[in-house]
């Protein structure tokens, strides 16, 4: 029996996914979910090109301080985001740093903060192909300190709250009961998501770098939301998550090259 090895089988092509090949992408990629966010990202690069945009996959390549960086969007949970992230590490991206929405368990966070990830509480089925439940998934250390200091330094400049802490990553949006969530704020879950533990399980098994900071678009323990509307602070929330992001990048590629 001649069994398909994926991996083999899409190395030096384009990729069947995000249908991009080696050189379209940098280095360093941001991931949000949204693929409009990828244009929210890509005013910020120089020389920037739409290199790719197939099915929730949409790809800016530019340059920002002179480090070449992606953005690709991921969609919506933690199988098109394992997808997204198996196939940039094909092409040639090795530091990945998820830019999201959240939605906040501690009753001092409030939408439009941005919350940086330690570690994920795994909530979900994709890393369960790769890792025993009981395995961690962990942003790189290195990565997430460079972050955290980032948003340390920028904060006065930008003016927002910023904290970090372990987050969760669920699969069903509308599956999460009043019981669930009382249960995570319990354990002392900072924050909730649908990505992160894919993106760090993937990067850790691959030898590459994930992190994770994300705007909070509700407080769950508060019943502050914004469903069903726009909401500036939310908005204005993406906008410095990407300036942080961005800036971090440039700081930890100056910090590797020595």
């Amino acid at each position: 029996m001649n069994i398909t090895n994926k991996a083999e089988q899409l190395k030096g092509i384009r990729q069947y996914h995000i249908d991009l090949q080696e050189g379209d992408v940098g280095k360093y990629v941001l991931l949000p979910g949204d693929p409009a966010r990828s244009d929210m990202v890509a005013k910020y690069l120089e020389d920037v090109k739409l290199v790719g945009h197939n099915r929730e996959h949409r790809t800016f390549t530019g340059f920002y301080k002179g480090v070449r960086v992606s953005v690709t969007s991921t969609g919506m949970g933690c199988p098109s985001t394992a997808i997204a992230v198996e196939e940039l590490i094909n092409i040639g991206a090795e530091c990945f740093i998820r830019i999201g929405s959240t939605a906040a368990l501690r009753p001092e966070i409030h939408i439009g903060d941005l919350i940086i990830s330690t570690g994920s509480m795994k909530n979900e089925g994709t890393s369960r192909f790769y890792v025993p439940d009981c395995f961690p998934a962990v942003p790189d250390f290195e990565l997430t300190r460079t972050l955290i200091d980032t948003a340390e330094r920028m904060q006065e400049e930008l003016d927002y709250n910023y904290f970090y802490g372990i987050n969760a990553t669920d699969d069903a949006f509308y599956g999460e009961t009043e019981e669930w969530i009382k249960k995570l704020a319990d354990l002392n879950i900072t924050n909730i998501e649908m990505e992160s533990s894919a993106i760090f399980t993937i990067c850790h098994l691959r030898g590459k770098r994930g992190a994770m900071i994300s705007a909070a678009s509700a407080n769950l323990v508060t019943n502050e939301v914004v469903y069903g509307e726009k909401n500036v602070k939310l908005a204005e929330g993406w906008d410095k998550e990407i300036k942080v992001a961005l800036e971090a990048i440039a700081t930890f590629d100056k910090k590797m090259r020595g």
